[in-house]
């Protein structure tokens, strides 16, 4: 098989000799009915895997399902994808038939499977082992041909050490392993999709062609594209809607570059993990937020021993360098400080008045739910966006939401 007829019939932009590997694999492995798990960054296109498969495959004329299992909530995910019976649940007014069921004969590609809960997971172990499932609220097994492609941007080696996935689950998935290159390591293909996306969108708005001036193009090519395909897809849009100059300059396309650079969030490396690289947005916050109490406790220490020698409080370089950490730029000092630079003493002025405590309200959750609260406000309450923001899956998020009580 062609790979270049390949690309042209699924629109698939890219001479990357990864991608191109990926491609052949997918080609390779249609015509069998071995599992296969694909794993990439999110934005990578890690759906024209399992369109490829299905249409090349023996398969291709039975139906083609795709679930995002991230998106389904957890207590109606095995009812979409095994179905249920009438009266199983509030609710369930009638007979229902699953995604296992519909898809008999067919494919179905499960998207964001390391998100499925694990009493799902061991549901989907039976069906690729004997192909049996049970309806929820009915005892009669029933059988489906399906050939099952998954997909996950998702470190395995973590999840399952954190008991989060099962590790039968994952070798039963992982027989033919397909891996998507994230766009940063497909540095010769990103002028080549932004010519292909400037060009589809200029005819869709009837507008002319977008060019890059030389500076331009090599800063196209060296960002490091966090949000991979698809975010160049967007920028590409939105400058070629909001520009008016058609050469677009360096200057003009860093103004479209977010300047926070995300990095990879959906994958961590195993065994890097605990790199301060790879932290994210919410658990530098947190670390902050026990940075700024564990230096306001020590603070509380400094003072009480200070109120209790009468004001004059020996000191090493820590505790002064503390006091101006907590006291600097735009906090206003509780109490002044003078220092002895001879006798390296601190002399807090004596208050009349008795000292009283600031209950502090650095909660992790409080934290947690402003900023849930500000991603769902900043996306006009579309979760899907909002988890994006946030860096976790549009379930966990609907979780979450229910936690707060958010409306």
């Amino acid at each position: 098989m062609d790979i270049r007829a390949v690309k042209q019939r699924f629109e698939i932009i890219g001479n990357s000799a990864m991608l191109n590997r990926a491609l052949d694999i997918a080609v390779q492995v249609a015509p069998t009915n071995m599992s296969v798990l694909i794993n990439g960054e999110s934005g990578t296109g890690k759906e024209n895997i399992p369109k490829i498969i299905h249409a090349y495959s023996a398969r291709k004329h039975a139906p083609y399902i795709a679930v995002n299992c991230g998106a389904i909530p957890e207590g109606t995910i095995d009812s979409e994808l095994f179905g249920h019976e009438k009266g199983s649940f509030t609710g369930a007014t009638e007979a229902r038939k699953g995604y296992f069921e519909e898809a008999n004969g067919g494919t179905i590609f499960l998207d964001e499977v390391a998100e499925l809960p694990l009493q799902t997971q061991v549901r989907l172990l039976r069906v690729l082992e004997t192909g049996e499932y049970i309806r929820v609220g009915s005892s009669k097994v029933q059988k489906t041909n399906v050939r099952v492609v998954a997909a996950t941007n998702v470190d395995f080696s973590d999840a399952i050490r954190k008991a989060k996935f099962r590790e039968d689950l994952y070798y039963r998935l992982n027989q033919v392993p397909v891996f998507l290159p994230p766009l940063r390591e497909r540095k010769e293909d990103i002028a080549l999709l932004f010519a292909k996306f400037t060009t589809d969108f200029a005819e869709r708005y009837k507008m002319p062609v977008l060019e890059l001036t030389p500076d331009a193009r090599e800063m196209l090519i060296n960002y490091s594209w966090p949000g991979n395909i698809r975010q160049l897809k967007n920028i590409t849009e939105q400058i070629n809607v909001l520009e008016q100059d058609r050469l677009i300059t360096a200057q003009t396309l860093a103004y479209y570059l977010p300047h926070e650079d995300f990095g990879n969030r959906g994958m961590v490396v195993a065994g890097n993990a605990s790199s301060p690289n790879n932290f994210s947005e919410r658990e530098i916050l947190y670390k902050v937020l026990f940075d700024m109490k564990n230096d306001l406790n020590d603070l509380k220490k400094l003072v009480g021993g200070l109120m209790q020698s009468g004001g004059d409080f020996a000191h090493d370089a820590g505790n002064a360098e503390l006091i101006q950490r907590v006291f600097a730029d735009d906090h206003q000092p509780v109490v002044s400080t003078h220092s002895n630079p001879s006798t390296g003493v601190i002399r807090l002025p004596h208050a009349p008045e008795p000292v009283i405590e600031v209950e502090e309200t650095l909660s992790l959750q409080n934290s947690e739910r402003e900023l849930i609260e500000k991603a769902l406000k900043k996306h006009r309450n579309k979760r899907k966006y909002a988890a994006e923001e946030l860096g976790i899956s549009e379930r966990t998020l609907y979780r979450k939401i229910k936690e707060y009580n958010l409306s």
